[in-house]
């Protein structure tokens, strides 16, 4: 790619799961990432797990790959701009799915407007939106809240505050959870939540397993359940 005076910072999704990347990303999104040299990523462990199911340009070992979580402190942010910063185009990812949602990615986006840096957000499967868009559910006005608390109790407040918005607005809402406390999160929005109010539990989205059930409350209650341990699930309240 040709330089310009500063580089661009492209958003580069990655894969739900272990699936072929053309079934899921377009070809452009593809070919973008197989060209970048350097990358700002979550894991970079997961990062290069991924590029090398891309067939990069370049030899593995001479990509580089910063590392950006929860434990990078803020003044050390603009410092993984230094490749754009030096006119190289630069990407970010994710371990999962869409850079900046439910990861630490925002923080080099808001860097990168400071700086100048021009941002390409690219093309790939977003969880959240997969999961809105199967659910049945209000599409035009959402919120998607992360993950909710670890601690029961806390978890089951937040359910029910999300089943009063749910209620009071209409308002779909989103969360995620991870796979080995799925079931224990079913069960609690079995208890927290309104018989009326809908339920969709959306696993292993764009993957051979993946299964996507919308239900009534009162339906889960006394249907079969899927097996959710160790599966990646997105959980969307809300009406029909």
């Amino acid at each position: 790619m040709p330089l310009t005076p500063y580089g661009r910072l492209f958003l580069v999704p990655n894969l739900l799961g272990a699936v072929p990347p053309q079934h899921v990303l377009p070809a452009r999104t593809i070919e973008i990432a197989r060209g970048l040299m350097h990358f700002v990523a979550e894991t970079p462990k997961a990062a290069r797990s991924f590029l090398r199911t891309l067939a990069p340009r370049h030899a593995l070992q001479a990509i580089t790959i910063d590392e950006l979580n929860d434990r990078v402190p803020s003044d050390r942010i603009h410092a993984l701009l230094a490749p754009a910063l030096a006119g190289h185009d630069m990407g970010m990812l994710s371990d999962a799915g869409c850079p900046g949602v439910a990861d630490p990615g925002a923080l080099l986006v808001a860097a990168a407007h400071q700086a100048g840096v021009r941002i390409v957000p690219l093309v790939g499967p977003s969880a959240v939106l997969l999961a809105l868009m199967a659910s049945g559910m209000n599409g035009q006005a959402f919120t998607f809240h992360g993950y909710l608390p670890v601690k029961a109790d806390a978890r089951a407040k937040a359910l029910a505050s999300l089943d009063d918005a749910v209620t009071r607005s209409g308002a779909t809402q989103l969360f995620i959870e991870t796979p080995y406390r799925n079931d224990a999160t079913l069960d609690a929005a079995l208890v927290a939540c309104r018989t009326a109010t809908r339920l969709c539990v959306a696993a292993d989205l764009t993957l051979p397993a993946e299964q996507v059930i919308s239900r009534s409350i009162a339906q889960w209650r006394t249907a079969s359940r899927p097996t959710l341990a160790k599966r990646a699930a997105m959980f969307v309240l809300g009406r029909e």
